[in-house]
């Protein structure tokens, strides 16, 4: 599988990361890459119809929402800080948006 980036933003929110956590991201992606569907807690986890949330845990908790296209790609639709336990509404909303844009 390939790991697509839906939009730059996401590129440039992990490249804001702190380093270590930076580390983190790179190898869950690569899990990610290498496991697709078959990868699940504690790296991945549903969130609705088609659409996944991959945990990074460390320093800094860091959340992505992607979806699988065509199974062989996955696109990356949001990223974020995870701060509460749940999934923050706009963040949940926009990946939704997103994945509707490329449906």
């Amino acid at each position: 599988m390939r790991i697509k980036f839906y939009s730059d933003e996401i590129e440039e929110f992990v490249e804001s990361l702190q380093e270590q956590t930076i580390a983190k991201v790179l190898r869950t992606f690569d899990l990610l890459e290498r496991f697709g569907n078959q990868l699940k807690m504690p790296h991945s986890k549903k969130v609705s119809d088609g659409l996944f949330e991959l945990r990074i845990r460390g320093v800094q908790e860091v959340r992505f929402l992607y979806m699988f296209q065509k199974d062989k790609i996955v696109i990356v639709l949001s990223g974020f800080i995870k701060k509460t336990n749940k999934i923050p509404i706009r963040q949940l909303s926009l990946a939704k948006r997103r994945k509707n844009d490329l449906d």
